[in-house]
């Protein structure tokens, strides 16, 4: 590939928000917003799946789907000897949004439940 100033520019900023999310901090809030979010996906899925009976069947395939993709992206056995960071992150993310997900999908039951 060419070194044009577009892929400097480019490779420089991926080098930037690497070292940038290296610190810690920002790794453990980024993994907890992941989770938030898997929380909130599956609260707003569980309501909108709800509202017409007909989607329950379709709603569970594709949250049981989902969940098995992340789960095969996640502990495939060559992004373990990777050792990447900015991937390892995304996937720290990725994982947690899922278990946020199920988290909330309990959740959910519970309260339909009770």
């Amino acid at each position: 590939m060419q070194n044009t100033r577009l892929n400097r520019l480019t490779d420089d900023a991926m080098t930037r928000l690497t070292g940038w999310l290296q610190n810690p901090w920002r790794r453990i809030s980024l993994v907890i917003l992941g989770l938030l979010f898997g929380n909130f996906l599956a609260t707003a899925l569980a309501t909108s799946a709800g509202q017409e009976a007909e989607l329950d069947i379709l709603a569970a395939a594709f949250l049981v789907i989902l969940t098995e993709a992340i789960s095969w992206f996640v502990y495939r056995r060559s992004d373990r000897q990777a050792g990447n960071k900015a991937r390892s992150l995304f996937a720290e993310t990725l994982n947690a949004t899922k278990i946020g997900l199920s988290y909330g999908l309990v959740l959910e039951a519970f309260k339909l439940g009770s």
